[in-house]
């Protein structure tokens, strides 16, 4: 494995666990404490002294109150020594002088502000009261060891000084022995009492920072781990490079930008030509070696780009760059296949005249955004790739619905499309439809599906587009209503089937003829079947359509909307036509986790119901979302929660049995 990738992987590594106590000694946090200690009363010190400085002029009341000859000096004292003292905070915090300063500056402030009112105090006439106002004087020894955040040393050193000061007065006081002796001994039982009270805090405020300190470096290491376990769930852990998961959520926000801002992108899928006999060749080791370097060699030719590259299976990649130009993205798939090609890795099982690693290269960009869908770009990059690889692979194909060669008719799905009916390659499945209110299941929906000849199933994302293409979707449509009127409805398995029916069915003449032919032969009336049309840029507003429609509903045939809300056409459509249901698609009920999700899927569903119809919200997996449908008053629901697609000998076999809530697959 290369450095590069290793390096990557490194991302994965866990984060060991970090005990500061055992990591740092006694001496590294009492000095990371005072540190810290420091900040915190640089921080306290200007709101500090102005309120103890406020607090101190304001006892100038009760100095008129009881000494109130010598009031005047003490207030002025008070206001002094207050405006002294605030005036030289706020210098030195002006030229940043040291915090240790400021300490001493506060401890100052309280010394020169019990001098200054102590010695004026004193000299009043009425001893007694002089006497017993002094015990104000233990306030500033509180001061210092309690209302500022000194060190211990500095708050020992200025109540020592106060109590002191305390005590030369008391001495000189005319006062009884009695009293002196009272008084001395509450003063120093304050000092011993404040200052206990101060050592604890200052023990406390150091186990804090302890504790504050393991729960940050905790916190950190937490972080850290979320942050490598979301690299590890969005990182392909043999290249590096993003993987699946992270390049979708990538290709949703490159999609959101060009929905909403315009900003057109380009998808390019890369495929390893013949890797399957490489590493029969060479080994998988060697494989992985082979898809390290490719990975490795193309992320740096996208970061040129402002690109994004994962891998998005095998020995396929997928980049994913901003652009809208057809040069713009054809230069950019021209370059992936140089790259690797110019990585020079042997392959000598090839037989085609290379023995080199090379890569296929499929391009597609965003062109036009009415009735676009996400998929829609990623089908067309592999429609690209897949002429790529026919054209003789080592080359780039950029995706061109106006080229004949990039058209779905030169796919072998469209020949296989032809002998489907006749070789039993074609097949329903039905995906059960329940009523929110009686919770029983009241419908079903056919669901084609396609297998080739090997028995490889057909996504129908990409046979439906080639059967609408190729004109298939006719004689399949027909094909799929008779089956299940003879499956289902002929014999009352079921009281409903809906089937989709594509836009050019509806166009073609005569369809409606072909519908009521068929349900005459099976016997099965109007009102049990139901047509589900999809909004989009192929209904567009066709008379033959509208009319079409109006046939098929005198046969008594329910209209549905299907996907309601995921193309342009939806409003127009349920102002022309009288929906018998509208199906809104589940995309709006998995995006109701946030507000705006919530809150546009109960717009829609006031839109419809506005409208008179009836609702069936599609996507319902979970029971909170079925309690979510109940309280919004929804008719029907389709989803997983209520029943998996399953053959139709799965309801032949229910007919005459009790019908139960929900419908599972075996």
């Amino acid at each position: 494995m290369s450095e590069r990738a290793s390096s990557r992987s490194a991302d994965t590594v866990d984060v060991e666990p970090y005990d500061p106590r055992q990591e740092l000694g006694a001496a590294e946090l009492r000095i990371l404490y005072r540190a810290e200690a420091l900040a915190k009363r640089r921080k306290d010190a200007r709101p500090g002294l102005w309120i103890a400085v406020v607090i101190y002029v304001l006892f100038s009341v009760s100095d008129l109150l009881l000494i109130p000859d010598v009031a005047a000096y003490t207030i002025t004292a008070r206001f002094a020594v207050g405006l002294a003292a605030l005036l030289t905070l706020e210098a030195q915090l002006r030229r940043g002088v040291a915090t240790e300063w400021l300490d001493v500056t506060c401890a100052a402030a309280i010394i020169f502000g019990y001098v200054g009112w102590l010695f004026p105090a004193s000299l009043g006439a009425n001893k007694e009261t002089v006497a017993y106002y002094m015990v104000f004087g233990t306030i500033f020894m509180m001061s210092a060891n309690l209302f500022f955040t000194f060190s211990f040393k500095v708050s020992i050193i200025t109540s020592t000084i106060i109590l002191c000061i305390l005590y030369v007065v008391n001495y000189f006081l005319p006062a009884s022995l009695t009293y002196k002796m009272v008084f001395g001994t509450f003063y120093v039982s304050c000092f011993t009492f404040t200052s206990y009270v101060n050592w604890k805090l200052n023990e406390e405020r150091y186990n804090v920072f302890l504790n504050a300190l393991e729960a940050k470096i905790q916190h950190k290491e937490a972080t850290e781990r979320g942050k490598a376990l979301l690299r590890l769930s969005r990182t392909d852990p043999l290249t590096g490079l993003e993987n699946r998961r992270a390049i979708d959520e990538k290709l949703r926000d490159y999609w959101s930008d060009w929905q909403k801002l315009g900003n057109g992108f380009a998808a390019i899928l890369i495929d390893v030509d013949f890797f399957k006999k490489f590493n029969d060749c060479y080994g998988h080791q060697e494989g992985d070696r082979c898809l390290i370097h490719v990975a490795n060699a193309l992320s740096d030719l996208i970061r040129d780009y402002n690109g994004s590259i994962g891998r998005y299976g095998g020995e396929e990649f997928i980049v994913l760059a901003r652009m809208d130009k057809k040069d713009q993205v054809a230069e950019l798939a021209e370059a992936i296949c140089r790259t690797v090609e110019t990585l020079a890795i042997t392959h000598e099982l090839r037989r085609d005249g290379i023995s080199i690693v090379t890569a296929s290269v499929g391009a597609a960009f965003t062109r036009t955004q009415a009735g676009a869908k996400l998929e829609k770009i990623i089908h067309e990059a592999d429609r690209a790739l897949y002429l790529a690889k026919a054209s003789g692979r080592n080359c780039a194909r950029l995706f061109d619905p106006t080229d004949p060669q990039s058209s779905d008719e030169s796919e072998n799905l469209a020949a296989l499309l032809k002998i489907a009916i006749g070789q039993g390659l074609v097949s329903l499945v039905y995906q059960p439809i329940q009523d929110v209110v009686s919770g029983r299941v009241e419908a079903v929906e056919a669901l084609m599906r396609l297998k080739m000849l090997d028995g490889t199933l057909v996504p129908p994302s990409l046979f439906i587009p080639v059967a609408e293409r190729t004109g298939a979707i006719l004689e399949l449509g027909r094909w799929a209503i008779r089956t299940v009127c003879t499956e289902l409805l002929a014999d009352d398995h079921v009281p409903l089937v809906s089937v989709n029916v594509s836009p050019i069915q509806l166009k073609t003449p005569g369809f409606a003829a072909s519908v009521a032919t068929i349900l005459g032969e099976t016997g099965v009336t109007g009102n049990r079947l139901a047509f589900e049309i999809t909004e989009g840029l192929e209904m567009e507003m066709h008379s033959d359509i509208l009319r079409c429609i109006s046939d098929l509903k005198l046969l008594g045939i329910k209209i549905w909307l299907d996907d309601f809300g995921t193309g342009f056409a939806g409003l127009s459509w349920l102002r022309l036509i009288d929906f018998d249901t509208v199906k809104i698609d589940r995309s709006f009920l998995h995006d109701c986790g946030t507000p705006k999700g919530m809150a546009m899927l109960q717009d829609i569903i006031a839109l419809v119901r506005n409208r008179g119809h009836q609702i069936l919200v599609e996507g319902v997996e979970t029971d909170e979302q079925i309690a979510l449908m109940r309280e919004f008053g929804i008719d029907r629901i389709q989803g997983f929660r209520v029943g998996r697609p399953v053959p139709a000998a799965s309801f032949q076999a229910r007919r005459g049995v009790q019908k139960r809530p929900f419908l599972r697959s075996a």
